[in-house]
C-alpha cells in the first residue's frame, strides 16, 4: 500500500519543514523548490544578497528576527523591518492554511450543485457502479 503523495522534489521542503522551518530567507530559488515551499505551507522569501547577509549576520549573532506574512515584513532585533513581496493568493492561502484540497474545498456547495444539476440533466452518467465513489468490479470501493 502506497501512502506517499506529492513530488520526490517535495523533500527538501519536508525536511525543512519537519525541521520547524516556517520559512526560508535567500537571494533565489529554484521554481520547483519555491513553489513546493508554497504546497507545503512554507514561505519563501526573496530578497537581495545585501539584505540576505545582514539578515544572516544577525542570526549568527543569535538576534531575533520576526516575520510578519500579513504585513510583508521581516522585523530585525534593532527594530528595522525590511519589506518583501509575495503574491497575494499565495499570501492568502499560507495565512488560511490553505493547500491544494482545501480550496477546492472551499467551492464544496457549487461542486455539489454542479453534480446535482448534471445528475438531472444527464441521468445516464449515474450508473449504479460510479454514482457517488469509484466502484470496483465487486461494487465496493476501488482500493488504491
Amino acid at each position: 500500500m502506497c501512502v506517499c503523495a506529492g513530488s520526490s522534489r517535495e523533500h527538501a521542503p519536508w525536511a525543512l519543514k519537519d525541521f520547524g522551518l516556517r520559512c526560508v530567507i535567500a537571494p533565489s530559488f529554484a521554481d520547483i523548490f519555491f513553489n513546493n515551499c508554497f504546497k507545503n505551507g512554507m514561505l519563501p522569501i526573496v530578497l537581495s544578497p545585501s539584505v540576505v547577509d545582514e539578515l544572516m549576520k544577525d542570526a549568527e549573532a543569535g538576534l531575533d528576527l520576526s516575520v510578519d506574512l500579513p504585513q510583508q515584513t521581516i522585523t530585525r532585533s534593532n527594530g528595522q523591518a525590511v519589506q518583501f513581496e509575495v503574491e497575494e493568493f499565495r499570501k492568502h492561502c499560507l495565512v488560511n492554511g490553505l493547500d491544494d484540497i482545501g480550496l477546492t474545498l472551499q467551492k464544496d456547495s457549487q461542486i455539489t450543485t454542479y453534480e446535482a444539476k448534471r445528475a438531472a440533466q444527464f441521468p445516464w452518467l449515474e450508473s449504479a457502479g460510479l454514482s457517488g465513489a469509484l466502484k470496483g468490479s465487486s461494487g465496493s470501493s476501488a482500493d488504491w
